[in-house]
Formats: C-alpha cells, structure tokens, sequence
C-alpha cells in the first residue's frame, strides 16, 4: 500500500459507509475515516493499516460538504452513540436509503437491481425519541456517573442531557446516579469490585409510566434509593433487578425480579394497549414503531381466511395489530416472560385466535407443521444478527404465500434475502428512521411466493 501509520495524506470523500464512515480512495487503498461526509476534501492521518483498506483519523476539511451541521450535542465527538449528527437530516434520510443499496450490492440477491426501495420515513422531530437505554454506571472518584461507552473502548462517556435520549428518564437517570452515590452501594468495576453495573431505564410513551433494571454482578441494597425515586418520580411503576456475575459483554444474566412495583408497565402503539415486563423487548423509539408497525400490516395484506405466523413475537405487539384481521395468529420467543406478557396481551384485549409458546421459530414452526398447521402468511422481526440459519432453511421448506420481514440491519438483511429470494420475490423495500442521528435505520420488505416453486 505504501503507506504508514501516522502518515498524512490528502483525500476526497466518495461515499458513507455502513457506520456513517467517510469512505475515500488513495492511490487505489480504500480509506475509512469517521467524521468525514460525502463530497468532502478533507487531509487525514492513517491509524490502522489492515489487508484490503485503511483506517485514518480527520485532521482538517480543506473543502466542508454544504449539508455539514455543527451537532448540538457536546460529548457528541466523544460518546459514540450517534454517528452522523454532522450531517443535516433530511441527508440522513437519504443515506439511510444509500445503506440499503449498498448492502444489496454486496450481497447480490438475484434480482437486486430492479428491488424498489423507497424514500426513507423521517421524523418531524429526530431528538428526544430515545424512549428506552441501558446506561452503564461506574464510580469516578466518590462519584457515580451514568453513560455509554466511547465507541471501540470501555471508557465511560458521562451522559447528563443526552439530545436523543427521553428527557423524563434523562432526568429520573440523572437522580439515580445522586443516589448511587449519596448511599454508598457498591458499583462495579471490571478488574476487582462487584455491584452496579448498568441501570436500564424505558418509559411508556402511552401512558407516561417508567420501568427501570438495576443489572448488578452481586446482590445490592437499594431499599432507599427506590424509596427516594419514588417520592420524586411518581410514574415510576416498575423497579426490577438483574444479577449478572459475567465477565462478558451480556447485558443481561439470567435471574431477574421485581423489587418494587408492578410487574408490568403499559404501552400502546396503533389503536391497542399491551404490557411490557421488564426484560422484554419493545422498539425504542415509539413515535416511529406506529409508523414502522402501520407499513408492516401494509405490506403483509392479509384476508380474514389467513393463518400469521409472527416469529420473534416478543410480546405479541406486531402479530396483535392482526387479530381482527386473520383466522389465527400463533408467536413464539424464546423468552419465558415476553411469551408470558403476549399471552397476556392477547386475553387484556379479548383476542381468542392467538396462541404463543417459548422456544426457537426452527424448532416451534416444524413441529405445528407436523402436527397440521399450515400459515399463509408470516412476519421475521431479528434481531441484528438476522435470521437463524435453521428458521432460514425452514421458511424455504414450507414456503408461506406472504411474507413480511422486519429488519434493523441492512447488512443481514440483504444477507437473508440472497437465500429468501430462491423462493419469494421481493415487492418492496421500506426504510423507516427509528434511529435518527445514527447510522442505523429499520426496513420493512414485502415479499410474495414465487408462483413456480
């Protein structure tokens, strides 16, 4: 490559990157350097040398890009939980479109070229949605502090006025690490000391009520910091708590419960209400998830006669947006308690055509096929890894008519849809931003069984 570390060298921005990267070419040697937008000239210094690119750190834009934004956030450079606030947002949008094209190409499910994607939905306003964060705590001298790490580190970036972040549990966060600190509980420490070690904390954005998890690696009193919340925070429902004694990168070990409150809170998204326990997942962003939600029922079309199978159910909150609308709708998760909260839901709002059960979609949706049940239609909502292997071999084994999945990264997804494709064909793809300030996005793909299969 003839270049070294520490070397500077000038560079024209070609493109954004999966990571919201500046991507540039130098003598042919693709160059990553975070901070850098489109269209830029920009001098920057090489920090990491690999096979096939290189990494490098911006010094200076000699030519700034005209939708480069000053972030209004001051630990911005520093925190890592956002990637392009520096770029205006409705630019954001169309990267976030650019992502999906770019994954396509990797990939290269037969037919790519001719995918509709559509402009990415934005929000009217992308700063406070963030309704729902696992906030690392560790102690700096005699002091708690709640934050995130700095991005490829485990240095902690203190977090008090976090511009996506929800300011009621901005607040309720903030309270939380005084506390911490006034009663002297024990806080972790990754080389020698047990206690706290994340505090999660998600608000209803339906009914204003708030549930919080102390994670910590030893059992911890907390009986007056709740007592102190509470007096202060009355929308405090739930107060749980989670052992974890790992040494890895888990949030979550595997003994939860409720130190105080009620064992649920209650959401709403589109016309229905469900209750969310502690561990269970709901998207973060809950202004976007009406509109996420309304383009995955779009896309699906069901007719009164159809079997929906909704995989990675989770509470049920997507597969309920159905009931009405279906002749059954059966989920399965593999966490006990989200199964619980779904079967739950289902009875709250008179639902009798829905039946849920804990385990793997690889493992539940064979055995409902051999035991006779056969589904019209079916929603995948992944996680970011994307779909099981196993599930993935199962979809093209029984082949449902409709299709809808639910993606919240692009790169598995177009992952997925280069074995999908063999069966189904892809209508469209639909991006919306439920993560403005980032360089993620959530899709929503419409796909329809190949007539000769």
């Amino acid at each position: 490559m003839n270049l070294t570390i520490k070397q500077t060298i000038p560079l024209k921005i070609k493109r954004l990157g999966i990571n919201g990267e500046g991507i540039g070419f130098y003598k042919k040697t693709l160059v990553f350097v975070d901070g850098a937008l489109k269209g830029e000239d920009i001098l920057c210094q090489v920090t990491a040398i690999k096979r096939n690119f290189v990494e490098a750190r911006l010094l200076k834009i000699t030519k700034p890009s005209k939708f480069r934004v000053d972030p209004a956030c001051p630990v911005y450079q520093v925190c890592g939980g956002c990637q392009i606030m520096h770029l205006r947002y409705d630019k954001q949008l169309d990267f976030k479109t650019d992502l999906l094209q770019q994954a396509l190409k990797k990939f290269q499910p037969q037919g790519y070229e001719n995918f509709e994607i559509r402009p990415t939905i934005g929000m009217t306003e992308p700063t406070h949605y963030r309704a729902k964060l696992q906030f690392q705590v560790r102690k700096f001298k005699g002091k708690v502090v709640a934050g995130l790490y700095a991005q490829n580190s485990h240095r902690l970036v203190e977090l008090r006025d976090c511009l996506v972040q929800d300011d009621l549990t901005q607040q309720i966060i903030n309270q939380v690490s005084l506390l911490l600190t006034r009663y002297n509980v024990p806080i972790y420490d990754e080389r020698k000391i047990a206690g706290v070690r994340t505090v999660m904390i998600r608000k209803a954005h339906a009914t204003n009520q708030i549930q919080l998890i102390f994670v910590a690696s030893k059992p911890v009193k907390l009986d007056f910091v709740i007592r102190d919340l509470n007096q202060q925070f009355p929308q405090i429902e739930t107060v749980a708590f989670n052992l974890n004694k790992s040494k890895t990168s888990e949030i979550y070990g595997d003994f939860t419960k409720i130190l105080w409150g009620k064992e649920t809170i209650e959401e709403g998204v589109l016309d229905y209400r469900f209750a969310l326990s502690p561990r269970a997942f709901y998207q973060l962003n809950p202004k976007q998830t009406q509109i996420l939600y309304s383009e995955a029922i779009k896309a699906l079309d069901v007719s009164p006669d159809d079997h929906l199978i909704d995989a990675y159910c989770g509470v049920g909150t997507i597969g309920l947006a159905f009931a009405g609308k279906v002749a059954s709708i059966r989920g399965m998760d593999i966490i006990p308690e989200a199964i619980a909260d779904a079967r739950e839901n289902a009875a709250r709002l008179g639902v009798k055509n829905a039946l849920y059960e804990t385990g793997t979609a690889e493992t539940v949706i064979p055995k409902w096929y051999k035991n006779g049940y056969r589904a019209d239609a079916i929603i995948v909502d992944p996680p970011r890894t994307g779909l099981d292997s196993k599930l993935l071999d199962t979809l093209l084994r029984y082949k449902p008519q409709k299709m809808v999945y639910v993606s919240c990264n692009v790169s598995t997804l177009a992952r997925d849809l280069a074995q999908l494709v063999k069966v189904y064909n892809v209508v469209y793809l639909q991006s919306v931003d439920m993560f403005p300030h980032t360089a993620r996005t959530e899709c929503v793909v419409k796909l329809v069984r190949k007539k000769k299969v």
